[in-house]
């Protein structure tokens, strides 16, 4: 192709003409935000550096309309803004093609990448272990990351993990609200058509704040039965307002990496997992072993354990002329200035009969080979409560909607958003940020892969006590 023809090609990007990206302005929203290109004026002016991460196995229906959504960031945010780490892990269909096209148009519009291919950790699939697979994919594509700031001091706000498809003003919405509250993580809510409904599909990665998993969540539920067990994020949820959660990763997510990548937390899975192609029979674990959840479950958790670290390091700084030690009184963290303490007894709701389940939406069906759901186990009395220590931030945006090829965006905004008129108190950036912050719950719903055999592998479930007061003694 000559120029000619790649600049054009590059202009039907620049105008979301994708596959599913000309299907934006169809996906109406509350405020008004598709009406008023002005509303991210003032992040654009900020000059921040953006890292746009993006795993790639076997997706090829994703990539073009991905390749959109970063050309238009581009566009708007400026491509000296940009860096784009691409990670083909042994796919098998286009994706080779496609990502030589990605690479020529990244490089004629100026935008900073890196693209590399690594093939699968095991040829076999029956041995492989997706969450090990998941942490490994996840830091390799953050290498570039970690690489520029120890190499040429260069450091990025935000990094931005691309998923499914999400349209450009969403992401920009959801980098608002992490800026907004200095958040450690926002994520989006991944929905996907399923028997002719919407269904938010990445459960397996979210928790409430109260620990649980969100509901067999419709996109047309009522607000009795909306994704968000606990009051205040049902009542946030019902007003389309970004609320607290416990852990998430549904769909495009924005992660601050001052909090995390650059305080050193990478992504792991849980190491006592059962390889299938082994012939000796499942060995038993303890009730109270650890999770054996996803990569990002782990993330999260770490994220909590850090931001309690954090605060009672700056005690230590603010203490160091002797009068308070962090090995003296761990507990200091509930004096963080960030917080008044949290009465726990008043904060916590009933919960309904059915909060331990969860949903099994993610697991494999009992007649085909699945397991029933075992009983809750009653977590132990804590020394020091969750709600002692500074609570990390993580939010879910309710706005910022993930879908796939196929799905009816105009059916799906009218499910989520009805009219799409404004019905929440407060205008501007305020909307967006929570007055008061949650401590971690003291159990959560397990929902683990205990065994290899890829993505598809069973999943079951439990509940299981955190303590970040355990957590911290096990690193001191």
């Amino acid at each position: 192709m000559d120029a000619q023809h790649v600049v054009s090609s590059i202009d039907q990007l620049l105008s979301l003409n994708g596959w599913v990206a000309a299907l934006c302005p169809t996906l109406t929203r509350p405020f008004g935000q598709n009406k008023h290109e002005e509303a991210y004026d003032d992040l654009i002016r900020e000059d921040h550096l953006y890292y746009i991460a993006i795993v790639i196995h076997s997706a090829d229906h994703f990539l073009v309309d991905q390749l959109a959504v970063i050309v238009q960031m581009a566009k708007r945010l400026g491509a000296n803004n940009l860096f784009v780490s691409m990670l083909d892990y042994d796919s098998s269909d286009s994706t080779e093609t496609l990502t030589d096209l990605c690479e020529a148009v990244l490089i004629l519009l100026g935008v900073p990448f890196r693209i590399r291919r690594v093939p699968g950790m095991t040829s076999d699939p029956s041995a492989a272990y997706y969450p090990l697979e998941e942490a490994h994919m996840r830091n390799l594509a953050l290498e570039p990351l970690k690489e520029l700031q120890q190499r040429r001091n260069i450091k990025f706000q935000r990094v931005v993990w691309l998923k499914g498809f999400t349209c450009p003003n969403d992401i920009l919405e959801t980098i608002k609200v992490s800026f907004a509250n200095e958040a450690a993580l926002v994520c989006g809510m991944d929905w996907a058509e399923h028997n002719g409904f919407f269904i938010f599909s990445d459960r397996w990665r979210t928790r409430d704040i109260e620990g649980d998993q969100f509901r067999q969540s419709k996109s047309s539920s009522k607000d009795d039965s909306v994704p968000p067990r606990d009051v205040l994020g049902a009542a946030r949820y019902a007003q389309h307002l970004p609320f607290q959660v416990f852990c998430c990763e549904a769909g495009t997510h924005v992660v601050d990496p001052e909090q995390s990548y650059y305080k050193g937390i990478t992504y792991r899975a849980g190491s006592d997992f059962h390889n299938l192609s082994k012939a000796e029979g499942m060995p038993q674990r303890a009730p109270d072993a650890a999770c054996l959840d996803s990569s990002q479950a782990w993330f999260c958790r770490d994220l909590w354990v850090r931001s309690a670290r954090d605060a009672m390091e700056e005690v230590d700084r603010l203490g160091s002329a002797g009068a308070i030690r962090r090995r003296e009184v761990i507990e200091v963290a509930a004096h963080d200035p960030w917080m008044e303490k949290r009465d726990a007894g008043d904060k916590r709701q009933d919960q309904d009969p059915d909060a331990n389940a969860g949903s099994d939406y993610d697991a494999m069906p009992v007649e085909d080979g699945g397991e029933d759901v075992p009983l809750p186990v009653e977590p132990q009395r804590l020394s020091i409560p969750n709600s002692d220590f500074r609570p990390a931030r993580i939010l879910v945006n309710p706005r910022c909607v993930t879908t796939y090829a196929g799905v009816s965006h105009t059916q799906l905004a009218l499910d989520l958003f009805g009219d799409g008129e404004d019905n929440s108190k407060g205008g501007g950036v305020k909307k967006y940020v929570l007055d008061d912050w949650e401590g971690a719950p003291e159990s959560f719903v397990c929902q683990e892969q205990r065994q290899t055999g890829g993505r598809k592998a069973t999943k079951t479930q439990r509940r299981l006590g955190f303590s970040i007061y355990d957590e911290l003694k096990r690193q001191t």
